[in-house]
């Protein structure tokens, strides 16, 4: 779907939400497009950039992979990057695992590794399973909270919340909110 605030908005709310992790750094790689964008092409991209050997993750929640089959070339995208699977809440690996349709379930089988230090030694193809604490947070989620008057603060950083807040994004959404 379309997102629902502008490619500059998104931009400044996950600066906003990074600025004090050293760690992240944002690529604005996907923001200038004007075609629809493909994992596989923007992984496609940064291993040309990084080189054969650099490993690369790929971090996505179990729904997600769950759904990869449906997503274009998705086997390509074994031969660019690592999967890396984060449990989200209502997702315990025997849930997703027995979830998964037959041709994932193959690759699975094939690539699925219980060492996360695998990842690197080579550069790509490996699907690690990576437990979290189930914090049931999401952008669709927090987008519902504020559609519905209620507050999501602590759910993102208070910088993101006020940015939001200032540019009257998601209209009407602040009405009583503090």
């Amino acid at each position: 779907d379309a997102p629902q605030t502008s490619t500059e908005h998104r931009q400044a709310m996950v600066s906003l939400a990074i600025a004090d992790n050293p760690l992240f750094k944002l690529d604005v790689r996907e923001l200038a497009k004007t075609t629809p964008c493909y994992t596989v092409e923007t992984l496609a991209e940064l291993r040309a950039e990084l080189g054969a050997e650099q490993p690369i993750c790929l971090l996505m929640g179990a729904d997600a992979f769950l759904g990869l089959p449906k997503w274009h070339q998705w086997r390509e995208l074994f031969n660019l990057a690592h999967i890396v699977v984060a449990h989200r809440p209502g997702y315990s690996e025997d849930t997703w695992r027995s979830a998964m349709d037959y041709e994932l379930l193959l690759e699975w089988q094939q690539r699925q590794t219980a060492e996360h230090t695998d990842v690197h030694i080579q550069a790509s193809g490996k699907i690690v399973s990576h437990t979290m604490t189930a914090l049931d947070i999401s952008a669709s989620r927090i987008r519902q909270m504020l559609e519905n008057s209620q507050s999501p603060r602590y759910l993102l950083p208070d910088a993101v919340l006020d940015y939001i807040h200032t540019h009257l994004l998601y209209s009407n959404l602040f009405q009583g909110l503090t």
